[in-house]
């Protein structure tokens, strides 16, 4: 039987780049396309061409709804065309609810789109400022209602707390006026500060002010609250969704199955190899027209440091991750390593075992970047890696 992958294409163009974006983006201003477009399609072809069955799609950046409408014809009228005979679960894309409009989102459509994924951010005018967003709260109910009359019924919502001069009002505002959209999956990250950012910057210069941590925890509460007053789950420490409107696509990455990269800086994890492609686009598109492929470095992950590749993206899940699948996987006896830590964990309220599998408790999901890394240190003196994961992580792309 063959394998089956998710397939994630990263486009790096966005109108501006917000200044907590910490994502490989460049802002599209006067930039040719073309050339990008062109190589990305070469890639895409290679690796579909190396077997497997594509199960989902996630198409990100970036925003790919900036693209030029001739090249943004053109990349998925390829990648549907690529796609053709995989039987794909899901096909999400990515988009600015300032950059949406009906043509991209027919041929968005025409080529298999069935998902997208907005950044809302917030509905207020003041925080969309200090996060230096593109759109507008004026924007978004237009940007779904866009979607929907293409055919798109599966959307999420991206929202943001911990903003600077953000209050519960003004939080549960965001909350109320994206749950009244009716939209079945919600997303909501706490802001962190990433080096390197123009938000960092500002914050290190004293011109931002950061939320109190017991603040933050506070919003983070009245979101798991609200939500799941509305019918929305949450699946992961930042996801929600109603009854079977998990995102799929990102499921393959907590539990940590097979998926293809392509586009500058785009990662991938194919029969124990993970790969990263080059994150310049100039050099992207030269390697591909010499090279054929764009892979700055690759390495065969194994043994402890897979398992701690599990325990980091599993453990983000409610479902937890089964550590009798991990130990197979990776040749170790991880229960055995991870013993006298579990029932440290557990004794706090943090984690619960139950047979094989490992979760953590609501409480633990507070705290979890403490825990998982608790957890993953009991591999240390095995692993190669190192590990540094955010409680409530900010949004893949700067949409």
């Amino acid at each position: 039987m063959a394998s089956k992958h998710g397939l994630y294409v990263h486009l790096p163009f966005c109108e501006t780049k917000c200044g907590y974006c910490d994502f490989y983006s460049v802002p599209l201003m006067d930039r040719p396309t073309s050339d990008l477009v062109s190589a990305a399609i070469v890639e895409l072809k290679s690796r579909l061409n190396k077997g497997g069955s594509i199960r989902t799609v996630f198409v990100g950046g970036g925003t790919p709804t900036v693209l030029p409408i001739e090249d943004f014809r053109r990349f998925f009228k390829a990648l549907g065309e690529g796609l053709q005979g995989h039987c794909l679960e899901e096909f999400t894309v990515e988009a600015n609810p300032a950059t949406v409009d009906a043509e991209k989102m027919g041929f968005m459509v025409d080529s298999g789109t069935d998902r997208v994924s907005m950044g809302a951010q917030s509905w207020h005018a003041g925080e969309l400022a200090t996060l230096e967003r593109l759109h507008t709260a004026a924007d978004i109910e237009p940007g779904v209602s866009i979607a929907r009359a293409a055919g798109i019924r599966r959307i999420n919502l991206d929202l943001i707390f911990g903003i600077p001069g953000q209050t519960e009002a003004s939080w549960g505002e965001s909350l109320r006026q994206t749950i009244d959209l009716g939209v079945d999956h919600i997303s909501c990250y706490g802001l962190t500060y990433e080096p390197g950012t123009r938000m960092t910057a500002a914050k290190n210069a004293g011109r931002l002010m950061s939320c109190d941590e017991d603040f933050e925890l506070g919003l983070y509460r009245q979101a798991i609250a609200t939500l799941a007053e509305h019918g929305y789950e949450q699946y992961e420490i930042s996801n929600f969704a109603r009854k079977g409107q998990q995102s799929q696509h990102n499921l393959i990455y907590w539990r940590q199955e097979p998926y293809i990269g392509v586009g500058p800086s785009a990662a991938g994890y194919v029969e124990g190899l993970r790969y990263k492609n080059v994150a310049d686009i100039g050099t992207y598109v030269r390697w591909m027209g010499e090279r054929g492929e764009a892979m700055l470095d690759g390495e065969r992950v194994t043994g402890a440091d897979r398992a701690g590749e599990f325990l980091l993206m599993g453990l983000r899940l409610v479902e937890g991750v089964d550590l009798d699948r991990v130990s197979r996987s990776c040749g170790l006896d991880v229960l055995g390593v991870l013993a006298e830590r579990i029932d440290r964990m557990a004794d706090l309220g943090f984690v619960r075992l139950e047979g094989s599998n490992l979760s953590v408790t609501a409480a633990g999901r507070e705290v979890a970047d403490g825990v998982i890394s608790e957890l993953y240190s009991a591999l240390d003196g095995r692993c190669e890696q190192t590990v540094s994961l955010p409680v409530l992580q900010v949004p893949r792309s700067g949409d």
